[in-house]
This record gives C-alpha cells, sequence and structure tokens, in this order.
C-alpha cells in the first residue's frame, strides 16, 4: 500500500531537517515549521512576500562550510543545537527571542566566514517556491540515486536531496507521473480530512546535492552521471516534456486551498486520483 513512509522539516533553511510524526499544511500551502527561519543577508531589507527568498536566504548554495555543522531543533521550544565538526563545542540558541537570533546569528556568522542574520517569517516562510508547497519524493527513489553512487547511502540520498514528503510502498520515480499534461493528483488521508496534492513541477537541482552531506566535498562528475542514470531510468508513466533537462528529481507539490489547514502523518494512505493515468 502507497503511504507516507517519513516526513521531514527543515526549521532553519540550509540546515539539518527534523523528523515529524505528523505535519500540519499551512493557510500558505507548506508544511508549518518548515524553513521558519533563515540565515539572510544582515544588510537585506525585511521581506514582504517571498519573492526574493531565493538572494535573501544564506544556504549551502553560497558556501560548503554550511556543511561543518550539525545541528537539531525542537520545535516546541524553537531550540536550536549546533554540534560544529571542528573547534569549540556544542551550542544551543533559542530562535523564538530576538536575543537568542542575534546570538545564533554572530556564533554562525563566525563559522562560515560571512555575516548572517538569522530571521524568522510566517508561511510560506523562507521555501525556494513561496507560491508552491511541499517537495515529495519516493522511498524507491532514493534507493536508486543512492545506488547510482558508490558509497552513497539512502540516509546519504536524503540528506543531498531534503525533500519533505517521503512516499513509501510505490516504485522509484513514482512521484515523476504528477507533471505534465492530463497528470493525475494524489491524496494522503482519508474522508474529508484527506489531504490532496497537485504536482505544481519537476525539481531542478542545485550544487548542494552533489555535495557529500558530512563533509561538503564535492563528489567528482555528480551531474553527469546523475543526468546519465535519470534518462536510462526515466519510467515510461512520466511525461517527457514535462521536464526541462534531467538534472531533475523529486516533485514540488501544490496543495490547493481546499485541502489546506489539515494534517498529513506518517502511516496515512497514499491514493492516486486516476489509478489508470500514466
Amino acid at each position: 500500500m502507497a503511504h507516507i513512509e517519513r516526513l521531514r522539516l527543515y526549521p532553519v533553511k540550509g540546515l539539518d531537517g527534523i523528523d515529524v510524526d505528523a505535519a500540519r499544511v499551512t493557510d500558505a500551502g507548506t508544511l508549518a515549521g518548515d524553513r521558519e527561519y533563515a540565515m539572510c543577508d544582515p544588510d537585506a531589507d525585511a521581506i514582504e512576500t517571498g519573492s526574493d527568498i531565493q538572494t535573501l536566504a544564506y544556504n549551502g548554495k553560497q558556501t560548503d562550510r554550511i556543511h561543518d555543522l550539525r545541528t537539531t531543533f525542537d520545535p516546541g521550544t524553537a531550540t536550536l543545537r549546533v554540534d560544529p565538526e571542528a573547534g569549540e563545542g556544542r551550542r544551543t540558541f533559542t530562535l523564538s527571542t530576538e536575543a537568542g537570533r542575534a546570538a545564533a546569528s554572530a556564533w554562525v556568522g563566525d563559522v562560515v566566514g560571512d555575516p548572517v542574520e538569522i530571521r524568522r517569517h510566517e508561511p510560506p516562510a523562507f521555501v525556494d517556491r513561496p507560491d508552491a508547497g511541499p517537495s515529495v519524493i519516493s522511498t524507491a527513489t532514493l534507493s536508486e540515486v543512492a545506488s547510482w553512487f558508490e558509497g552513497t547511502t539512502i540516509e546519504g540520498a536524503r540528506r543531498r536531496l531534503r525533500a519533505n514528503v517521503e512516499v513509501g510502498g510505490v516504485p522509484a520515480f513514482w512521484e515523476d507521473r504528477f507533471v505534465g499534461d492530463g497528470a493525475p493528483t494524489f491524496a494522503v488521508g482519508a474522508g474529508d480530512d484527506a489531504v490532496r496534492f497537485e504536482g505544481a513541477e519537476p525539481c531542478a537541482r542545485c550544487v548542494v546535492p552533489s555535495r557529500d552531506p558530512e563533509t561538503g566535498d564535492p563528489l567528482p562528475e555528480f551531474r553527469e552521471r546523475f543526468v546519465e542514470r535519470r534518462e536510462a531510468t526515466f519510467p515510461e508513466w512520466a511525461d517527457r516534456d514535462a521536464f526541462d533537462h534531467l538534472y531533475t528529481v523529486m516533485l514540488i507539490s501544490r496543495v490547493p486551498e481546499g485541502s489546506r489547514d489539515r494534517t498529513v502523518a506518517v502511516g496515512d494512505e497514499v491514493r492516486v486520483s486516476d489509478p489508470d493515468a500514466r
């Protein structure tokens, strides 16, 4: 049975994710608590919308020093715990307070070598595509991608690709079927509380997946190998015309307004709107 295998939020954009048993879909169509905080350019104006997130937020696209930080986050207290790979010991910061964010900003800025200001923003928060919703991938896709690179584990693939919603009980690249002409939708949960997901776009990848999530070291010819294997394994049920290129994996979904302010949970059944569609 297709089901939600895992839900992962990224409370601070660019830092490690946390697994949760359930997540609420916000009024903006994103998952509550995902990318709620971000390391920003201190000189940038405060944002009113998510339209300029890509240039405002500081993450692994700007520096591989982010990989020197191992982090955990307690959503109940908004406490960020940071364990550097080298140098000083563990630090904790309460991001719900201005003083806590200021202290975290100064410390993280010293580590990455650039001034940053940790800011909080209401949903859609600091997601890359504020007009869309959660990212979706199947467990089988993660396993397949991991098999392309020697020494890469499925957990390593999770950390490289950074999806929100992981679907089990389906084949690799199952999520590719939800974009393109005539694409179906899928629902999570049952009855009136089910949450419907539509496909917004395939997720084009950046430099981050090519780096070892532990060390930040780049994997030589990662992109070339990825595209070669993606072409060889592209599923027959997907619409190739919906993909501008194949350095792409994972679905960027959209949750329509009628399905927002509801909760999805690990173990929930996943049902495709039309089982016979692609």
